[in-house]
């Protein structure tokens, strides 16, 4: 049977993969390691290796495994700016797993901004401290606020579900918009400037490329009203995190739920309680009350999880067994909507 090494494992993930592949009979190995250029050399003797957000899977890294022999990278994973598709292509196959809970990522983007508007998180400390002073806790409806979501895949439309269901009025920005789904959910296709213009509330939900890098910049934050309230369950390199905290001092921003963060590799997933955070820029981030940072456990349910592993792991038998691949990433054009074609070219 195919042996399989994961890299940046935790508990939690050798609990579920091991639980789904009692299914598989695939021989599994864990480190906690990220996946790297000094740590590729772990995966010797393996014939695929499954790697998370925070791995990088660079040129350099590409070569070292197939060097070895590795023809997959299985991503237990929707994203994949963390691989070099160019340097894979031809060589090692590449899948992922698109749509392993929209709804988790969408409930913590509610969570995140319920959270921020009427300040559980500080109230709960008040409380704790027998402090129940409700003054500087002061909220708003969110009944006919205007609702902005960048991204209407899987997880924005997911999430418009949720803010209709509040009664919230919600426009969003695609790049490949469906009209008669807008009409049928009760929300509407507006252009960047529009959404920037109008929303109370902005959500993040679009893949991370060269053209959405810092879509969330001093110009764009300067289009928004006062008081916008911005979240981000997508990825960190999505706002440019200097431009955000001039628009939290400047109190142009009334509050930031960030479930990513642009240097997020080095921190999240890890507990650095007994030391010290040593970025300066993630350090400022967390000095504001009205910024909510958790660290990226927006996909973090049991059912997600679940799925995570299954599809992961049906992935993994597909690609050994011959079969087509559903989940493989074009490396011609790296949009995960195009079919590769043999010899993963799209064209």
């Amino acid at each position: 049977m195919p042996k399989i090494t994961f890299f940046d494992s935790k508990p939690y993930d050798r609990e579920f993969f091991e639980a789904c592949n009692q299914n598989y009979g695939f021989e599994l190995k864990f480190f906690a390691h990220h996946l790297n250029s000094d740590t590729a050399g772990l995966a010797l003797g393996s014939d695929a290796v499954c790697v998370f957000v925070n791995d990088r899977c660079d040129a350099a890294v590409i070569e070292a495994l197939y060097g070895m022999g590795i023809r997959l990278i299985a991503l237990r994973c929707a994203g994949y700016n963390n691989v070099d598709l160019r340097a894979a292509w031809e060589r090692i196959n590449v899948l992922r797993v698109p749509g392993y809970s929209p709804n988790a990522v969408a409930e913590h983007a509610v969570a995140l901004l319920l959270t921020l508007n009427r300040k559980t998180h500080r109230a709960y400390f008040r409380t704790r401290d027998n402090n129940f002073s409700i003054a500087g806790l002061l909220g708003f409806d969110l009944k006919e606020k205007h609702a902005g979501i960048i991204g209407a895949g899987r997880i924005g439309l997911a999430l418009i579900q949720i803010l209709r269901g509040f009664g919230m009025r919600v426009m969003a920005y695609d790049a490949n918009p469906r009209p008669e789904l807008a009409a049928q959910m009760g929300f509407s296709y507006v252009e960047l400037p529009e959404l920037f213009a109008q929303s109370d509330v902005i959500s993040l939900h679009c893949p991370l490329t060269p053209e959405t890098r810092h879509l969330i910049n001093a110009e764009s934050l300067a289009l928004m009203k006062p008081g916008v309230v911005i979240i981000n369950t997508g990825r960190g390199q999505l706002i440019d995190t200097q431009a955000l905290i001039g628009a939290l001092k400047s109190r142009k921003i009334g509050g930031a739920g960030l479930d990513v963060y642009e240097e997020e590799s080095e921190y999240f997933f890890e507990d650095f309680s007994d030391s010290f955070i040593p970025d300066d820029v993630l350090a400022r981030l967390l000095s504001f009350n009205n910024v909510l940072l958790t660290s990226h456990q927006g996909f973090f349910t049991k059912e997600a999880m679940q799925s995570i592993a299954t599809v992961t792991m049906q992935n993994i038998k597909d690609f050994f067994e011959g079969k087509d691949l559903q989940n493989e990433i074009c490396y011609h054009c790296g949009n995960p909507d195009c079919p590769p074609k043999p010899g993963g070219r799209c064209f």
